[in-house]
């Protein structure tokens, strides 16, 4: 398409730029004085290489020493050492710690194994779907959470992906959970799957082999039973469960009342 001056102006004006015809260009080669050397083509100049820089990253915070002196703590003191733990491994994934809810003067103290996902969110134990059945189990029994019972776990942080805890993971909670039993001083203690039950009576024995029995725990009585989780995988195993309940409130009935 041949185009006149005014409509190539016109077209500049809106950005477009436009070739000469082919004709036309050739027309200027062919003018061309003779013998001069047409200049090759320009090459572009080598894009330099641009070094893609990574971001910095942060090394995890260092471990630090277990704190000394747990057996001598009072309860916030106990509170705020567990919250700025870095004993073990499970501090640099966990998003809260987990010391424990309910009733500071408890009847019941049931104790299970680590943190899930939903208490490493919120920061108290025991509620997911496996606390909502623990909340259950304990309205049978004309309890709740709040009212004559305190909820621990072995573990204060979530293992990643909701691993088993490892022993060198609950030698290092265990002073804490100790320290737990002795301010609280609960009458009776529900030990709530496997890892609390090694926690507690220091036996490798599986649950089954001590259930229906009281066992002894710096002189508190433990009473036995299957985490709510396992529970929820192990539907027929919930008639167990309650006898184990049924157990620990015989258990209860004859130890003392508070002062």
């Amino acid at each position: 398409m041949l185009l006149d001056e005014r409509q190539r102006a016109m077209l500049g004006e809106m950005g477009l730029r436009l070739h000469a015809p082919l004709s036309h260009r050739v027309e200027q080669a062919e003018q061309a004085p003779a013998g001069a050397q047409r200049r090759p083509a320009a090459v572009p100049a080598p894009l330099a290489q641009v070094q893609v820089q990574e971001p910095a990253r942060t090394a995890p915070a260092a471990l630090a020493p277990a704190a000394g002196g747990i057996e001598l703590m009072e309860w916030e003191a106990l509170a705020q050492t567990v919250a700025a733990c870095r004993a073990c491994g499970l501090c640099h994934g966990r998003r809260n710690t987990v010391f424990g809810s309910g009733d500071r003067q408890p009847d019941w103290l049931i104790v299970g194994e680590a943190p899930g996902e939903n208490e490493d969110l919120q920061g108290e134990p025991f509620v997911g779907q496996a606390g909502l059945l623990l909340d259950n189990m304990l309205k049978a029994l004309g309890l709740n959470r709040r009212q004559k019972v305190y909820i621990a776990n072995v573990l204060k942080c979530r293992p990643p992906g909701n691993r088993n805890p490892e022993a060198d993971e609950v030698a290092q909670c265990e002073p804490f959970l100790r320290r737990q039993v002795e301010l609280l001083q609960p009458r009776i203690i529900l030990a709530m799957g496997r890892f609390a039950v090694q926690a507690l009576l220091q036996s490798g024995e599986p649950i089954g082999k001590l259930r229906g029995q009281v066992h002894r725990y710096n002189g508190v009585p433990v009473v036995v039973t299957y985490h709510p989780a396992y529970l929820l995988r192990n539907l027929p195993e919930k008639a167990k469960a309650w006898a184990d309940l049924c157990l620990a409130q015989e258990v209860l009935q004859q130890v003392p009342s508070r002062s």
